[in-house]
């Protein structure tokens, strides 16, 4: 993309945006990223550490999750493996066009993490909602991940006091409710708490590790099946024509990297546009072929009657399915806290902007209002969490919020970056950048609608 010699809009600036309040909401970015700050950038020391192949890991890292559980009922939802892989194809072009957009604007408006570049490039009012937008996607992530706990907590207390899956817990210790609070009290709100969490960085390497161990699993699994493992049903074809569209927030949750990958590009030691683009590349390819083993495999071994969570289908006295489960418990473990200081960080970057209070006049009200936040935070993910069992209900409506931060706020992006240049004619690229910007605004707002509408019409109609 040949970027113009005009300006990105800064009306951001009518807000008073105070470069205190910057640096708070500048804590958003990955703690497994080093990035040098920009006053040391403004002195010429602006190249970061991380290499090509580095930035590639950190972005796949960014990627994979406990996303990855869901792909398999997505493809059940989608109509089949011909249907399912092709809308992640289809979709994977726009999801790379954005991380490049991000790159592209962040290089421009020279800032340097996800929700600065939207304030910079697109002003106030789409600044506030990307702010607001990180703030309710993490929250809702949170919930999820609690569901997720629960989810193979009940399967491997079923293995250790050998009760019958079909039958109810039938001790007050094994209930659902106060398995997921206990390792929720004891667990999470400890790692929640402390105001900086670059200690995760090194158990968030060993949650990736167990993504790709589940994967592993489930593909195993399908080359050779257990003699009980036998489909309902294999769909080869959506139901409707509507049915492709449900499959779309699971596929966006999955590959959602695009807040955490504004620092990653800034992190570089070559932070170039056209490099980034062949990093990104290369680490939405390794993802796509990790989601895309789990899906396959999943659905093609248990069909229609896949779960929304893949593993609650495997049988409980499974010992590698019960290890995948414990991977995945200590994956959500150490990602909760991560995205909980994601959502803690914004909140306050709004704080300090609309009350204009400095950081060192805060210090002992920071402290305080640190500790309100996350127990807050923590209460209600909890209380929703233990309430909502369907992860599917959730992730349908935050994997429409992940279709914002993949099409919506990089489309604007580029629209508002392609507006303020100051050229005398408009090239045939500088129409095509538009009109792609376009395509990708009005392609996320649909998913966003569309998938919004259909959580609301399943909890009406449920």
């Amino acid at each position: 993309m040949a970027q113009g010699t005009g300006s990105i809009n800064s009306d951001y600036k009518d807000w008073e945006w105070s470069d205190d309040a910057g640096e708070r909401a500048r804590l958003l970015q990955s703690p497994s990223v080093e990035t040098v700050p920009k006053s040391a950038e403004s002195q010429g020391n602006g190249l970061g550490a991380t290499s090509a192949l580095g930035a590639v890991f950190i972005v796949v890292n960014a990627a994979l999750g406990a996303g990855l559980l869901n792909f398999p009922a997505a493809f059940s939802m989608a109509g089949g493996v011909a249907a399912g892989v092709t809308l992640q194809m289809c979709m994977l072009i726009f999801i790379i066009g954005g991380l490049v957009i991000l790159a592209y604007c962040s290089q421009a408006s020279n800032e340097r993490t996800y929700q600065e570049v939207v304030w910079a490039v697109c002003g106030k009012v789409p600044g506030v909602l990307c702010e607001v937008a990180i703030a309710v996607y993490t929250f809702g992530t949170c919930i999820a991940f609690l569901i997720i706990i629960g989810d193979q907590e009940d399967k491997i207390i079923a293995a250790l006091v050998k009760e019958p899956e079909e039958a109810g817990s039938s001790h007050w210790y094994t209930d659902r409710k106060f398995t997921i609070s206990i390792t929720a009290f004891l667990l999470i709100l400890p790692l929640s708490i402390p105001k900086e969490i670059g200690f995760q960085k090194y158990a968030s390497s060993l949650s990736v590790i167990g993504t790709w161990y589940v994967t592993a699993v489930i593909i195993i699994k399908y080359i050779w099946p257990d003699k009980e493992l036998v489909p309902v049903e294999i769909p080869t074809s959506p139901s409707t024509w509507t049915a492709v569209f449900n499959a779309m927030p699971t596929i966006c949750f999955g590959f959602q990297c695009h807040m955490s990958s504004v620092p990653v590009f800034n992190s570089m030691k070559q932070p170039e546009v056209k490099t980034w683009g062949a990093v990104v590349t290369v680490a939405m390819v390794i993802a796509l072929f990790v989601y895309t083993g789990t899906g396959v495999c999943g659905f093609l071994t248990f069909g229609a009657g896949v779960d929304q969570d893949v593993l609650m289908s495997y049988p409980s006295n499974d010992i590698p399915v019960a290890l995948a489960r414990a991977f995945i418990i200590l994956c959500v473990l150490t990602s909760y806290p991560i995205l909980h200081f994601c959502g803690r960080a914004v909140l306050e970057g709004l704080w300090l902007r609309y009350t204009g209070v400095t950081v060192e006049e805060d210090v002992v009200r920071e402290r305080r209002r640190r500790l309100l936040q996350t127990i807050s935070w923590f209460l209600l993910t909890l209380l929703l969490a233990l309430f909502i069992p369907d992860i599917g209900k959730v992730i349908s409506v935050i994997g429409g919020l992940a279709a914002c931060f993949i099409f919506v706020f990089p489309g604007l992006c580029l629209i508002q970056a392609k507006l303020s240049e100051i050229q005398e004619t408009r090239a045939i690229s500088w129409w095509a950048q538009v009109s792609y910007g376009v395509f990708m605004v009005t392609l996320g707002a649909f998913i966003f609608g569309q998938t919004t509408a259909n959580a609301i019409f399943l909890d009406l109609t449920a």
